[in-house]
């Protein structure tokens, strides 16, 4: 039997950009607390996995594909379950409803480190996991690296500040889509698109106080950003898709 759960929100003013489209990180947001929310029902949240396994929770790659922008004040459904735990990583299953037909998906893929080894842990022996996947709902899709350009032709510093931490100590994830949009300064981009496609590996983690460059690229409708650290050491990769709209 497929287990899921339903999570209504409202897009609010906060969440929108200058052409009244829910930014990328705002959706990431909401499929991030729609997963902690998950996981709490599980018995699988971060403060609980830390006191049963001494492991905390980070996600290595995140997928989101919509139709469609969200705009301010809608109201929207996230959808959720997981594919089961399967070697040191397990995957986190999205569709996005909006009056009840789908209208975007995504797909996160998450480790669990142990907070003294910093080692994976097996998920096989999360006992939480076992027997509550989403059954036939799982999805076919697999996360792979993101395919960088070869030369990046923008570069731009970001310093890491206080307000893109999270309770982990380090940047909140939904953070790194912001950090893209900005470098690849897409406000230049007109009101005619919307960012159809955001995928982001999350290489090393970044932490306040730091700096770190970002290396943008343009092919088209495909957008690139890569951030290193000060010695040079990849943190992230990100790539957007842009399309018209509907």
């Amino acid at each position: 039997m497929s287990r899921y759960l339903d999570f209504d929100w409202t897009v609010d003013s906060r969440a929108v950009d200058m052409c009244n489209q829910c930014r990328s990180s705002a959706m990431l947001g909401y499929l991030q607390e729609a997963a902690t929310l998950a996981a709490l029902d599980l018995g699988a949240s971060g403060p609980q996995v830390l006191e049963k396994y001494n492991c905390l929770w980070m996600v290595s790659k995140s997928w989101l594909e919509l139709d469609q922008p969200l705009r301010w004040n809608e109201r929207f459904t996230v959808r959720t379950w997981h594919r089961g735990a399967q070697g040191a990583s397990s995957y986190r299953d999205f569709d996005i409803l909006r009056d009840g037909k789908a209208i975007g998906q995504a797909v996160t893929l998450w480790v669990l480190v142990d907070v003294d080894s910093h080692k994976l842990f097996r998920m096989k022996d999360l006992e939480e996991f076992r027997g509550t996947d989403g059954g036939g709902l799982c999805k076919n899709v697999k996360l792979h690296r993101v395919r960088l350009p070869e030369e990046f032709d923008g570069r731009e510093e970001r310093a890491m500040r206080y307000s893109d931490t999270d309770i982990n100590g380090h940047v909140n994830n939904v953070h790194y889509a912001d950090f893209a949009c900005d470098a690849l300064h897409l406000e230049r981009y007109g009101r005619g698109k919307f960012v159809r496609t955001v995928q982001i590996d999350y290489v090393g983690e970044c932490h306040a106080g730091e700096t770190v460059t970002i290396d943008t690229a343009v092919q088209g409708d495909e957008l690139f950003a890569r951030g290193r650290g000060q010695g040079g050491d990849e943190r992230f990769g990100v790539c957007l898709a842009l399309d018209k709209l509907p």
